[in-house]
């Protein structure tokens, strides 16, 4: 077997569609710099698809830790605790410890400075409830880690077949603003314009920038497919707000429903890069 393969094999997803998403996050990880006995830290490991990777890369001699807020139960059609469950039992599973419920920003947790050569922020930033708490975050790991690898959806569309994706995450990042908590895939937009302010305002200095596009990600159908189905639900749960809002969003809606009749839907790129 060769190593997609092999990662692929340790997760508890329909073998197919998570094949895809190792591939992917082997281009991240590869171009971050992640060797073998490498100590990585994770924040928001989720249901293990970056872990994976990872953990593979690091080997043995290795380790990854990996950081999630949610609870095990989170997640669907298989929860966060089951697929994690599933990892930690494959043949990479050792060198792999992942805690949840785990909020970073609390008083209570610590890790010694510079305690591993790689922090790992990835595919998680949208999930933010703030620029502020981002920004908290940035700053307070700084001290735990050599390395900051970070990756996130890139907001500039370079085909047009991304206009789906961009225009879904936009109007849900707009009524994803007035909720007081919430627990969407996409609750605070940023683009790699904030995020380089952000993470060089927490002192740390962006050595490498890079561009990834792998256009057989199926999350830019994914997110179409939910926003399609729960729009009108989650703007009756949001009561009230502006009525020209409301209009706009409606609007916005009614143009991706018109492009995707007739076009195909590709995910956006990922910005990257690597900081110290």
């Amino acid at each position: 077997m060769n190593g997609v393969d092999i990662i692929t094999d340790c997760m508890a997803t329909n073998f197919e569609i998570q094949k895809v998403q190792t591939v992917h996050r082997l281009k991240l990880a590869e171009f971050w710099g992640i060797k073998e006995g490498d100590r990585v830290l994770e924040i928001g490991s989720g249901q293990g698809d970056t872990t994976a990777v990872l953990a593979y890369l690091v080997g043995e001699e290795g380790f990854v830790h990996g950081i999630d807020i949610a609870s095990p139960t989170y997640g669907t059609p298989i929860t966060l605790g089951e697929s994690i469950s599933y990892l930690l039992n494959s043949k990479i599973g050792k060198q792999i410890h992942i805690d949840f419920h785990m909020d970073l920003l609390s008083d209570q947790i610590e890790f010694l400075e510079k305690s591993f050569d790689h922090i790992v922020f990835s595919h998680c930033a949208w999930y933010m409830n703030s620029i502020e708490e981002f920004a908290a975050l940035m700053k307070k790991v700084k001290k735990w880690g050599k390395n900051l690898c970070f990756a996130e959806w890139d907001t500039r569309i370079s085909v047009v077949e991304q206009y789906p994706h961009l225009l879904s995450v936009l109007i849900q990042a707009q009524y994803e603003s007035f909720k007081k908590e919430s627990d969407a895939n996409i609750r605070t937009l940023f683009t790699p314009f904030d995020i380089q302010k952000v993470v060089r305002e927490a002192g740390w200095d962006i050595e490498k920038e890079h561009i990834i596009f792998s256009p057989e990600l199926q999350d830019a159908k994914w997110e179409v497919t939910k926003l399609v189905r729960d729009l009108h639900t989650e703007l009756e749960q949001l009561g009230e707000i502006p009525e020209k809002l409301r209009s706009l969003i409606l609007s916005q809606m009614s143009m991706l429903e018109d492009f995707r009749v007739t076009n195909e839907i590709t995910p956006l790129s990922v910005y990257a890069f690597t900081a110290k």
